[in-house]
């Protein structure tokens, strides 16, 4: 058994029942089905994929994206989701880390091509809308297809998705999660929402991320409910779909959920098909939670990071929501606990770092061995988040130990900034912090002290970082400096530069 028996037992079951609309078109189980097959057909007969090789794909969301990750289960292939928002030379790093076989490639992003052609020619291309230069088009790939698409290895302990988180030392890690991962997370999403057949879920964040993809949309499939899919989000869209198509269930982050409730239809919009959002991937405001309590929606919050598929601390529908701060118990299937340093347990209501173990945490950082035993205490993932527990088992999260920023649901590492900062001739020393932003969430500012006798100025700064980094890890500020402040032991005194970063009107830089 692996991954896609659900997907086939459930097209056994319903054959007819719709499993995914996109776009004004609805496959119904047994037509996602044979999708997933002519997938893994083409992918193994045609592009010689096999057990443990890596498919990658970047593209918006689509159909095809849940097929490609299916018909990876049933061959004991490992997708590979890159990020359409990362600048061209991230996504080159991973390919290239990834070790990647095969790319599948949106049109949209074909801008990606030359760079890859020169730097990983021995990269399979395939184009999901478009037939590129040197490589096949993906229907017609799908119709030379042949075989069963199967492979007698392939099982729920096989790895299935490596998805790139940014590292606190500049580069991504690739987290390795196993079919199982997968299946585990589902069961609590079920437990979470009373998720059941009779659902329909709305998707509407991209599935590159393991929020998007693993929250609610794979384990809807799972559990032979309704997903529709929307190639990327909208506030239009989204209130529309809220009233045309009837969903009751969404996964929002909180700038989703802001600019939802800040357009002029929200007063408006028929919500009564929701039986609850689900929201997290930062501290949520209350406010945000509000504008939906009053509308008739409750919000329910998940904690948890891509190494734990995410959902690892939740809060359940009809259990208790009214802890303000709160972001629930742990999960059903998995274990969660505050410790110290050491990897001890702490007792209700001391602060420490949280810790994650159970079937649905990740195995491995891909081809990272020192990573992956720094990231374990025995079998405990550290998740390098601060937070408490208090008397009845309810958890918040309180600060970042790994220096995190969350923009907009965009995860944000300080070290990828500083690492491209300070390879600038012109800077001698630098630091980047998160600033708390209305629409955003937080941005990154950076802190900078020139070298002697050089006048960069922002502008140039910014264009050199936006050259390697995504638009959003651009830093919405540069502040220069004579100096950072650094305790005796000289190390950077973050807490003072948020409170600098704070106050500061001057030497702005907008992007």
């Amino acid at each position: 058994m692996n991954l896609c028996t659900l997907i086939e037992r459930n097209a056994a079951f319903a054959p007819d029942k719709p499993a995914i609309r996109f776009d004004g078109r609805t496959l119904s189980y047994a037509a996602f089905n044979q999708r997933i097959e002519y997938v893994a057909r083409a992918l193994q007969s045609e592009l010689g994929v096999e057990k443990g090789d890596r498919v990658a794909i970047l593209s918006q969301n689509c159909p095809d994206y849940l097929a490609l990750l299916y018909a990876c289960a049933r061959l004991g292939a490992i997708l590979v989701p890159l990020n359409w928002r990362l600048a061209v030379g991230e996504q080159l790093f991973i390919l290239s880390d990834a070790g990647a076989k095969v790319l599948v490639l949106e049109h949209v992003f074909a801008a990606l091509l030359p760079a890859l052609k020169e730097q990983l020619p021995d990269t399979l291309v395939v184009g999901l809308d478009f037939a590129p230069s040197s490589g096949s088009k993906w229907d017609r790939l799908l119709e030379r297809g042949c075989g069963d698409g199967r492979n007698p290895g392939a099982d729920l302990p096989c790895p299935l998705l490596l998805v790139y988180t940014s590292g606190t030392t500049g580069r991504p890690k690739g987290a390795v999660l196993r079919q199982e991962a997968l299946l585990w997370n589902g069961v609590m999403s079920q437990h979470m929402h009373d998720l059941s057949s009779a659902d329909h879920v709305l998707t509407v964040l991209p599935l590159f991320h393991v929020g998007g993809l693993n929250i609610q949309t794979t384990p809807a499939l799972h559990h032979g409910a309704t997903v529709t899919i929307h190639s990327r989000f909208t506030p239009e869209a989204t209130l529309a779909a809220f009233e045309r198509d009837r969903p009751t269930l969404v996964v929002l982050v909180p700038a989703t959920m802001q600019a939802l409730t800040n357009h002029p239809r929200w007063p408006t919009t028929d919500l009564s098909s929701l039986k609850a959002i689900c929201t997290g991937s930062a501290m949520v405001p209350q406010h945000l939670i509000e504008r939906f309590a009053v509308r008739g929606v409750p919000v329910l919050q998940v904690y948890g990071s891509t190494e734990t598929c995410p959902i690892a601390v939740y809060t359940k529908l009809g259990g208790d929501l009214a802890r303000s701060g709160s972001t629930g118990l742990q999960g059903l299937c998995c274990e969660a606990t505050i410790i110290d340093e050491a990897g001890n347990a702490l007792q209700p209501g001391t602060p420490g770092e949280i810790a994650v173990r159970g079937p649905s945490v990740f195995c491995e950082y891909w081809g990272n061995q020192q990573a992956t035993r720094e990231a374990f205490h025995n079998d405990w993932y550290r998740t390098g988040d601060i937070g408490h527990r208090d008397a009845d088992g309810y958890f918040s999260v309180l600060d970042r130990k790994k220096n995190l920023i969350i923009s907009g649901g965009e995860n944000i590492y300080v070290a990828e900034i500083e690492r491209v900062l300070i390879e600038h001739p012109d800077v001698y020393e630098c630091a980047v912090i998160g600033r708390p932003d209305q629409r955003w969430g937080e941005v990154p500012i950076a802190f900078v002290v020139r070298r002697p006798g050089a006048r960069i100025e922002a502008d140039a700064l910014t264009a050199h970082v936006q050259s390697q980094l995504a638009r959003f890890k651009t830093p919405r500020e540069i502040i220069f400096t004579e100096e950072l402040p650094r305790t005796a032991l000289g190390k950077v005194q973050h807490f003072m530069l948020k409170e600098l970063g704070t106050r500061s009107s001057r030497q702005e830089h907008r992007t």
